[in-house]
Parts: structure tokens; sequence; C-alpha cells
């Protein structure tokens, strides 16, 4: 610790850590938007995607969509706007309350999805997955889940 700043610097250890983690999270997401641009996709455009894909009669709710994915309200529609003219989704009026809007899976995007995600899980494992034992694999959730746990309710306040 530095006594005059009070500053708890990274030890050896926490800085190695630190910045294999940078280094990681940087490179694999790189490579995985790298191995989704044939199919003309962001890394963006498939977790817009998987999460309507997932959802019932493949909808949500713009406000949801923009918490699940963790952009703004503002990007998330910029976002939006770039998959409609592209045909994979469409954003449709809510019933209920006239100010809210529905994102929806076209067919197009919902045939996009069954086409790109057999890629995407191979990438996800050629990248990451094959290269990690059962043990590390269950270590490493062991140790993101708390983290991941942590930054959501720091993401609620």
């Amino acid at each position: 610790m530095d006594t005059d700043t009070g500053t708890r610097w990274l030890s050896d250890a926490e800085q190695r850590a630190w910045r294999t983690h940078l280094e990681v999270s940087k490179l694999l997401t790189h490579q995985l938007e790298r191995d989704l641009q044939p199919f003309g996709l962001t890394m963006n455009d498939y977790e817009i995607l998987v999460n309507l894909s997932e959802s019932d009669e493949h909808r949500m709710r713009m406000s949801d969509l923009a918490a699940a994915t963790l952009q703004s309200k503002s990007r998330l529609s910029h976002q939006i706007t770039r998959m409609e003219k592209a045909g994979l989704v469409r954003r449709e009026h809510c019933d209920s309350d006239k100010r809210g809007l529905f994102a929806v899976l076209t067919e197009h995007g919902w045939t996009t999805m069954r086409e790109v995600a057999p890629h995407h899980v191979a990438s996800v494992r050629r990248h990451l997955l094959d290269l990690l034992s059962p043990e590390d694999l269950a270590a490493l959730h062991r140790s993101l889940a708390p983290v991941a746990e942590h930054l959501h309710a720091q993401r609620g306040r």
C-alpha cells in the first residue's frame, strides 16, 4: 500500500492476472467478431439475435433488450435500425403502452440465427472452451460468477 495516497497497488500476481484478463477479453472478442464477419454480423447483432430467439414469441421490449445487452436505449435504437435495414428484426408498437416498442425477430432473422449459431458455437469452442480442461472451466466459472454478480448489482444502482 502507498502510505501517501492510501492506494492498494496491484501485486505482481494481481497485475499479471488483470492484464491477462484484459488481453484475453479483447483478443477473444476480436476473434469472435472476425468469425461473424462472413455472415455480415457483429457481436452486437448476434447478441440481439440470441436474446430475441430465446424470448417468448421472439420479441422483447426495447427497454428490456437494452438492459439484457448492456446498451443504452439510444445505442440499441441505432443498432436495431441497422438490423431492420438488413431485414433481421422489426419494431412493433406495444398495445398496452402506446410509447413502448418491441424488437421482433423476423423470419430472415430466425433463419440467419439458425445458420450462424453452429458456426459461432464452434468459434467459441475453438478459441476458448476447447483450450481449457473441465477443471479449468469450472474454476473460471467459480472465479467470474461473483464478479458478474457484483457488477450486475452495481449496474442496478
